[in-house]
């Protein structure tokens, strides 16, 4: 912990920025029943009505308020993405890992395996499945993640095979060491500068991965609050020239751009470590 607080004192102006955004977020998704003045599905006036004290961000499309819409799609599209990543990385991790040190068939088939999913377009591919198995939280959670881990798995395998080959594994290798203590104890601390990189990439491509899914309609279901979903149903607003839709478009951005800053900055760090 303390090696954290002082790398942040350290840290460049733009990777405090993205601590900060990332923060604010954070705190938004924890606290939003307290935050926010309205329930998330309430209705509580007119539609589309403009900012005003009673309403900080106006109203949507049916009435509910902006700004509490705002914040409940905090929590649930940050917390939906930080699982899908996690569980990505679980499963391209453990799997990389295996076919590194195992090698052989087993590297071939599950290379092979992966080859063929990341040969379908992401986007299409998901919407093909979803389409089929039917919309919902996890069905999105488990179709994404599976997807997402044929990224993790790429990297996951190209940094462990490059480790295995080490001294140090083969040495525990000759102690008998089993496969799970190298993948645990040998491989994944050496390997997790640029795993902790592609962590924060990875959610960054989730978190976008679900908003896309949402404005087409087949992420996060309504009236769940979820800024995909909402830059979509209130896309029509933009015509009777009011920004209601432009409010959770911005929140998306300006998320991706602060958890961007902070894999620059460690990445950097990475590089400094290295040299």
């Amino acid at each position: 912990m303390l090696k954290i607080i002082k790398l942040a004192r350290k840290s460049p102006i733009s990777a405090r920025i993205g601590f900060v955004i990332i923060v604010i977020n954070i705190c938004a998704a924890v606290f939003a029943p307290v935050i926010c003045p309205f329930g998330e599905t309430e209705v509580v006036g007119d539609t589309w009505l403009l900012a005003s004290a009673d309403h900080l961000l106006g109203t949507d499309h049916l009435g509910r308020d902006m700004f509490t819409r705002l914040i409940f799609g905090a929590r649930n599209t940050i917390a939906i993405a930080m699982i899908i990543t996690i569980l990505s990385f679980l499963i391209g991790t453990v799997t990389g890992f295996f076919a590194a040190i195992m090698g052989g068939w087993a590297d071939l088939v599950i290379s092979r395996i992966v080859d063929i999913l990341m040969a379908f377009p992401t986007l299409i591919f998901a919407l093909m499945v979803l389409s089929v198995v039917g919309t919902g939280t996890l069905p999105l959670i488990v179709v994404i993640a599976l997807l997402d881990s044929t990224r993790v798995y790429r990297l996951s395998r190209a940094v462990a095979m490059d480790i295995a080959v080490m001294e140090y594994v083969e040495a525990a290798r000759l102690r008998g060491e089993k496969l799970w203590w190298l993948m645990r104890d040998e491989i994944l601390p050496n390997a997790m500068p640029p795993l902790v990189a592609e962590f924060g990439l990875r959610f960054c491509f989730v978190f976008l991965f679900i908003a896309a899914l949402s404005f087409l309609g087949l992420g996060i279901q309504p009236p769940t609050a979820d800024w995909g979903g909402m830059v979509r149903e209130n896309a029509g607003a933009i015509t009777f020239g009011i920004m209601t839709p432009l409010y959770p478009a911005a929140a998306i951005a300006l998320l991706t751009i602060g958890v961007n800053l902070i894999v620059d900055w460690f990445l950097h760090i990475a590089s400094g470590l290295k040299e």
